[in-house]
């Protein structure tokens, strides 16, 4: 006898139950998030959820990988430039979604191990490789001083306005934004200028 094939969830249905989740995590975090919680938001039985997802873990990261929003790297002939583009572009750190959606999941990767590896796989590691295609362009420009460590200085930016937005409260806005590359990301990472005679 073979196995019964149980029909898969995609397509639109698919599409509102990630929906429905981001609107739960939104709401209440990703402590509290439930998939008791989700169906009842997406209108479907708990059994739909587990057919396409095996727990609360797969079921948020695929949510949170989905509105991640457009992957396409910047490329504006400068490092500045591009950190702008990223930053302060949809899905960088002023658009409120991309906080919201960090500040429901803080607790939960410091608490949660499965969700953590998932979140940094997932949706942080897509983030990362267009971090680093950004600062490779720089460094094949020769923007960057020969002795730059990319690893300290590429999460640098996240992590100053990150700070700025949860400990000190502050708005991510662009001007902040711009006031961080300007003032502290391009002095430690570019070469001075040749003089001009």
């Amino acid at each position: 006898m073979t196995p019964v094939e149980r029909p898969r969830v995609e397509g639109d249905r698919e599409l509102e139950i990630l929906t429905a989740t981001l609107e739960v995590l939104g709401d209440v975090g990703y402590d509290r998030l439930t998939m008791d919680a989700v169906a009842a938001r997406a209108k479907a039985s708990k059994a739909t959820l587990y057919r396409r997802w095996t727990n609360k873990v797969s079921l948020v990261i695929d949510a949170l990988h989905h509105s991640k929003g457009p992957t396409e790297v910047p490329d504006t002939g400068s490092l500045r430039g591009d950190l702008m583009g990223v930053f302060c572009g949809m899905g960088g750190l002023v658009d409120p979604d991309t906080v919201a959606m960090f500040a429901s999941v803080l607790t939960a990767i410091a608490r949660d191990a499965d969700f953590a590896a998932a979140f940094r796989t997932e949706v942080v590691g897509p983030k990362i490789a267009v971090s680093q295609q950004i600062w490779q362009r720089a460094r094949d420009r020769g923007e960057l001083r020969d002795d730059v460590d990319l690893a300290l200085l590429e999460p640098a930016l996240a992590g100053i306005v990150l700070h700025r937005v949860f400990i000190m409260g502050e708005q991510p806005t662009p001007d902040l934004i711009t006031s961080v590359i300007d003032q502290i990301i391009l002095p430690a990472a570019t070469r001075d200028p040749a003089p001009t005679h």
